[in-house]
């Protein structure tokens, strides 16, 4: 379903009250050196700066209660113990806005493993299902930006319901919003927005425009075919990874802020100090982690941290390629380079694992 209204800039506010009426809309803000995501209230003028972080937490929280257990006594017999679950989830309608087109494809990339792998997630699938993304076209690439290299781009619409692209400047500036999705265009009808057309000063025409000349202001990408075979074949380069990973310190910052990590930790806590009550949680985990891949025993096959990034980076770009058509687990935003504090460049990993004899990393 496509089909394009238009909203000016004064009404973005009002617009997105009648797009978000029954959810809770979820928009970029600015809490200190950082914009995150945050609950939008009514009228709030939207934020329309590009997140520090991408806004996965909405439908993959970075913790959350999958049910309560309850241990209870049988009073006939004092060492018989059952336990009743509560997996009730309360999950409200919710809209994404101002994520940009990284940030909603990073859903598709959870959607493969989530909802379309052998073993449906249904904490994930009632969210995802309960969630309307609506995405913010780039008109701009940023120096970190590769989103060309991964299959993406300023206006790709993979994983959103609704992409607004912006158009004009000054008083005559607005937005023109495509409907990706069945459920995308529901939302824009409940809204009553004008169509986007001639009368519009050809606002279809010139949101092409915009997204076409933010793509082209990118460095050409390079050929990244090869790829997954060559990660596969500097596998036991222990020199190539160690080089790669010499100043890395192993934080995790690049795991927190990818819109495609999806791994996660299982935790069962008490809620008392008898032990009776308690709630088993799933949480984010990083695998730049030294604790990530720690077995029972103790034994940790990946202790070094070249070993970890070496993990890393095989997974997105060889790894869940091959088990997923070819889809690159990356998706080019650029998150994990800005927010690195020693700026590990996870395209100079790609471009020399690929082309082992090249001279410099190609810059978006």
């Amino acid at each position: 379903m496509s089909f394009a209204r238009y909203i000016a800039r004064g009404e973005l506010a009002r617009a997105l009250d009648l797009m978000a009426r029954g959810r809770v809309t979820y928009a970029p803000r600015r809490e200190g050196d950082a914009v995150v995501f945050r609950p939008r209230a009514e009228g709030e003028e939207p934020l329309l700066a590009r997140a520090t972080v991408p806004p996965k937490g909405v439908i993959f929280p970075q913790s959350e209660r999958l049910f309560a257990f309850i241990r209870e006594k049988d009073p006939n017999d004092p060492g018989r113990t059952t336990v009743r679950l509560d997996s009730t989830v309360d999950i409200e309608p919710a809209l994404i806005f101002g994520g940009r087109p990284c940030d909603a494809r990073g859903f598709h990339i959870f959607d493969r493993v989530y909802l379309n792998g052998p073993h449906r997630d249904p904490y994930y699938a009632a969210r995802r299902e309960a969630t309307v993304v609506v995405t913010l076209a780039c008109t701009k690439a940023g120096s970190t930006c590769f989103c060309h290299w991964t299959g993406c781009g300023p206006a790709d619409t993979t994983g959103s319901d609704i992409l607004l692209t912006p158009v004009g400047s000054g008083d005559a500036s607005g937005f023109v919003a495509v409907a990706v999705t069945e459920r995308g265009g529901a939302v824009l009808e409940q809204a009553g927005l004008p169509e986007a057309d001639a009368a519009r000063s050809d606002a279809a025409q010139a949101a092409h425009a915009a997204t076409l000349a933010a793509l082209n202001a990118q460095s050409p990408a390079p050929d990244l075919s090869t790829t997954p075979d060559r990660l596969l074949e500097c596998f036991g380069d222990a020199d190539f990874w160690r080089d790669m990973s010499d100043k890395c310190l192993s934080c995790g910052a690049c795991t927190y802020l990818c819109p495609t990590c999806y791994c996660f930790n299982i935790t069962d806590e008490n809620d008392g100090g008898d032990g009776m009550r308690g709630r088993r949680l799933r949480s984010w985990d990083n695998c730049m982690s030294s604790l990530f891949t720690r077995e029972a025993s103790g034994h940790n096959p990946r202790m070094g941290k070249a070993l970890r990034l070496r993990n890393r980076v095989g997974h997105k770009f060889s790894y869940y390629p091959r088990l997923h058509e070819g889809v690159v687990s990356c998706n080019g935003c650029g998150r994990c380079i800005t927010g690195c504090p020693v700026s590990v460049d996870i395209r100079e990993m790609v471009v020399r694992a690929t082309e082992p004899d090249a001279k410099e990393t190609p810059n978006a």
